[in-house]
């Protein structure tokens, strides 16, 4: 039997891997494709952390920083946890080989980021998720730790509130296989994905993880709240970090004129762009004056990715861009040792909730905060693992119901395109489910979803092979973001106010009412939405 069983391949999986490994338990890490495929990769300007206090900058200030950021949604304590152990992180991914950038005197660089009031962003030229997420590999390897790649989730085995394992799909050869475990941690990543074609999200991100705990029972938290990246490549939705603005650039509209303070909270800076965008203006992000040297210094990736993807130079041309579904601060609730409301069950990253970000996510938090709590997780995960003894338990029902459910796809005709519903759902939810909501738009897309809902027994495949069936993996994920897209929409329409990136028009000011995590549970079938104190 696994100790600890780890779905899910990213930096927060990893971190939860190598820290479970210190415990000498039997560590296998799932993952839906492959650990350098990871969502991580995409996370280039940086990660946050006090290295030293000084005038310009503190903990203290940190922990303000990012707690006016949550709107009053952050925990207290687990933010002031998750600040305090910010230099120990830095210096644990230092020691273990990340290739920081460096400054004129030999130490990791920072650089400024919005929201924050110094520069607390350490990185690595503008590749600092993609070399963490590849050290961290490196150290897994070097460990022995198990993978087992390309296997989709498809349930949590629960008995009695208390997981037991999982459901997988084995992509290779659609054979579904059930793997018991003591413990399992969630780090499976959020759900942008929804806004299939409005984000910059890669096609792998389909809330999977989220969706099966939902189905098992385990309370979901927050997941009204979406964070939308202000500069994207126009209708291209490529990420071009807020390293960019952080390291000088500019946004500026058709005359050239700069609109807004760059470095304003993500959820202000996109809002402001969307609505000269609905006002049929292009914005652009100007970088001309920073210089081909620094440019090349501090971005070469983005540089690449603006010629590769526009045909534009940095350095001589504007950049047009436009906001994209980037991040989901909503996810499975967990508590400050990464514990959720099943037994067991734990959750780290994107595709949880721990009380960080709240309403809105500060820039460079995210890989911190995958990072931080995958170390926790792993270690909690692991100490439980040795203390629960093997046991016996026949945990056939969910596995034979998966089995019956995939031979039933394979044995339906089907003339029905889901991918046409998946393009319109991504539309859908950027227009009535984006930057700016109000509660007939918002109706009127859970209209849709309910349709949706009672179409899904038509859904089936058209590739009948066994061997990588793509058509089958990419149903099962849409199916999944159907289910989350009512939770998301409920969610929206219950938070009567604006706050951070849920801001709604029909109810414009934040609300004290409203200083409260909202939830969602399924159970009997039904889905269940309450706001509960922030402990």
């Amino acid at each position: 039997m696994i100790d600890v069983l780890i779905i899910g391949s990213g930096g927060a999986g990893l971190s939860a891997a190598l820290n479970a490994k210190k415990y000498n338990t039997k560590v296998l890490v799932i993952s839906k494709t492959y650990p350098t495929h990871s969502q991580t990769c995409q996370a280039q300007g940086g990660i946050n952390a006090v290295l030293k206090e000084n005038h310009q900058d503190s903990l203290e200030n940190y922990f303000n920083d990012t707690y006016e950021a949550s709107h009053k949604l952050g925990n207290k304590k687990n933010i002031e946890q998750f600040c305090n152990s910010s230099k120990e992180t830095i210096e644990w991914l230092d020691s273990i080989g990340v290739p920081f950038s460096r400054d004129e005197e030999g130490k990791i660089a920072q650089r400024k980021f919005g929201g924050t009031k110094a520069k607390r962003t350490c990185y690595s030229s503008d590749y600092t998720g993609l070399k963490i997420l590849h050290t961290l590999y490196d150290q897994c390897i070097k460990n022995e730790i198990e993978f087992l790649n390309e296997h989709l989730l498809l349930n949590l085995i629960v008995e009695n509130n208390k997981i037991e394992g999982i459901t997988v799909l084995d992509i290779l050869n659609s054979e579904v296989k059930k793997i018991e475990a003591k413990t399992v941690i969630l780090a499976t990543g959020g759900y942008a994905g929804i806004y299939h074609n409005f984000t910059t999200n890669s096609f792998a991100t389909t809330g999977d993880g989220i969706s099966a705990a939902f189905r098992a029972g385990a309370k979901l938290s927050n997941m009204e709240f979406i964070q939308f990246h202000p500069t994207a490549l126009e209708n291209k939705n490529i990420l071009i970090s807020e390293s960019a603005r952080g390291e000088g650039g500019y946004l500026i509209d058709e005359k050239g004129n700069r609109f807004i303070d760059e470095l304003k909270p993500r959820d202000e800076v996109a809002r402001a762009i969307y609505k000269k965008h609905h006002n049929k203006e292009k914005i652009y992000l100007d970088l001309r004056h920073l210089g081909i040297e620094k440019i090349n210094e501090v971005m070469p990736q983005e540089r690449r990715l603006v010629y590769d993807f526009m045909k534009l130079k940095m350095e001589e041309d504007l950049i047009p861009i436009n906001p994209s579904a980037h991040y989901t601060m909503g996810g499975v609730l967990t508590n400050i040792n990464g514990e959720s409301s099943i037994e067991n069950l734990y959750a780290c990253g994107e595709c949880s909730q721990s009380g960080i970000h709240g309403a809105n996510r500060l820039g460079g938090n995210s890989l911190l905060e995958i990072i931080t709590f995958g170390k926790i997780t792993g270690k909690n995960a692991a100490k439980k693992a040795l203390s629960i003894k093997n046991k016996s338990t026949n945990l056939n029902n969910q596995f034979e119901k998966d089995k019956k459910r995939i031979e039933t796809l394979f044995n339906k005709e089907s003339d029905y395109d889901f991918y046409k519903t998946k393009k319109e759902l991504g539309k859908l939810f950027f227009n009535n489910v984006g930057l700016f909501r109000e509660e007939k738009k918002l109706t009127k897309a859970l209209e849709y979803i309910y349709k949706k809902e009672n179409e899904l027994d038509l859904m089936g495949i058209e590739d009948k092979s066994r061997t990588y069936n793509k058509n089958l993996v990419e149903l099962l994920e849409f199916q999944n973001l159907i289910q989350l897209s009512e939770v998301i929409i409920k969610s929206a329409l219950t938070r009567e106010e604006s706050r951070g990136a849920h801001y709604r028009v029909d109810f414009a000011d934040e609300k004290e009412s409203f200083d409260k995590n909202s939830v969602s549970i399924f159970k009997e079938g039904k889905i269940v939405h309450y706001f509960e104190d922030i402990l």
